[in-house]
């Protein structure tokens, strides 16, 4: 018995070695692909590892100390700040050239001006004698009414001296010089944008 399966094995042995594979045999047989049955791993790679390049510490110590450098350097500097153009006063008002000349008034009209204004001056003057005069009796009257008030019944008295909450706030919307219009549909103008962008 152990003869006769010597000799099959012989005889199969050499055969399967002799026989050409055919691709499907091929990809089966080979190591590079695994069947779908079995286990799978990546294909080995035929690469070295990259070798780390060594770096002298003393280099990275002269770069650490260029950027405290360079810190230090920009801490001394002071922030620039953006400049408000609405602040920055014209070249042109500088000009001492540029002077506005006053116009020459002959002799009649500057007396004529001079009358005019103490005419002004007095007539604002009897103006506000007037208003003084106006507040100061409405004061006094406002003083014996309520003293009169308090002669009939303190609380009518307490009540008039109470504040009036409904006094305050006082909202008013006068005439406009330009009333609105009605449909009025604005057009569209276009504008050209100069404002100066800053960056720090």
């Amino acid at each position: 018995m152990s003869s006769l399966l010597t000799r099959v094995v012989s005889t199969l042995l050499p055969r399967q070695n002799v026989m050409p594979c055919s691709a499907t045999a091929f990809v089966r047989c080979s190591h590079w692909f695994a069947s779908v049955l079995s286990l799978k791993s990546s294909p080995p790679l035929r690469a070295e590892p990259r070798k780390k390049k060594k770096v002298d510490p003393r280099r990275e110590i002269m770069a650490r100390e260029r950027l405290k450098k360079k810190l230090r350097k920009l801490e001394k500097v002071p922030p620039e700040f953006i400049p408000i153009e609405d602040f920055i006063t014209s070249a042109k008002c500088f000009d001492e050239m540029r002077v506005r000349s006053e116009p020459r008034l002959s002799f009649e009209e500057s007396e004529r001006r001079a009358l005019l204004h103490k005419e002004w001056t007095v007539f604002k003057l009897a103006q506000h004698q007037a208003e003084m005069a106006a507040i100061k009796g409405a004061m006094e009257a406002q003083r014996q009414a309520l003293e009169e008030l308090r002669l009939e019944s303190e609380e009518l008295y307490q009540a008039a001296l109470a504040p009036d909450p409904g006094l305050f706030p006082f909202t008013q919307q006068g005439p406009s010089y330009t009333p609105p219009m009605e449909n009025y549909e604005p057009p569209e103008g276009t504008y050209h944008d100069k404002t100066k962008v800053y960056t720090q």
